[in-house]
């Protein structure tokens, strides 16, 4: 027991010891990489103690994890899982097409997806406000469950990259086949 207080982040220090051997570096090349002192390292890898947030991202990036890997060393350090999802934004170019993509994180405060089948669309001299609703209640009124403004140029290029995105999901609809095959599950008995 005494071990276990001593060193309380045990599993996580095994698993960040063995990404370092698995990547065949040394404590002083992993410290330096993400800047933290080699003594720190050594603390972490013992299980001694857990860095902050900032340097496991760090580690996580200097490491390449990703998905389950990169999820996994968060939880082994006892920290929450920082997102349910993965998202990607876009940057488009001036003609609406897509010129880069990256990858977010949403948090899982901001993870709720909610539905709406209305939407009221507002223009003025300062831009564009739209507010998406929901019927809602006995009389089914609308009501906003969320409001977003933007400039008319925005507004625009979010129509043109709706509009492709849209034309891309179609596209691959098209390309599956109509229904998807199932092999049985391992664990189902045979009759």
């Amino acid at each position: 027991m005494g071990q276990h207080t001593s060193q309380p982040f045990s599993p996580f220090g095994n698993a960040l010891k063995n990404l370092r051997e698995k990547s065949a570096k040394s404590q002083a090349e992993v410290s330096g990489a993400v800047e933290i002192a080699q003594d720190q390292l050594s603390m972490y890898e013992s299980g001694q103690a857990r860095p902050t947030e900032d340097i496991l991202f760090l580690l996580i990036q200097h490491f390449d994890l990703q998905g389950t890997e990169a999820e996994e060393l968060w939880r082994l350090a006892g920290y929450v899982k920082q997102s349910t999802n993965d998202a990607q934004f876009f940057i488009n170019d001036e003609h609406g097409g897509v010129k880069e993509t990256h990858n977010v994180i949403v948090s899982e405060d901001d993870s709720k997806i909610i539905y709406t089948d209305m939407i009221q669309v507002m223009v003025n001299k300062y831009g564009v406000i739209l507010n998406f609703m929901q019927g809602a209640g006995a009389s089914n009124q609308p009501l906003a469950v969320s409001r977003v403004g933007m400039s008319k140029e925005h507004a625009k290029s979010i129509v043109e990259v709706l509009k492709k995105t849209l034309e891309r999901a179609d596209d691959l609809s098209r390309q599956l086949p109509a229904e998807q095959k199932h092999l049985p599950s391992s664990n189902q008995k045979k009759g």
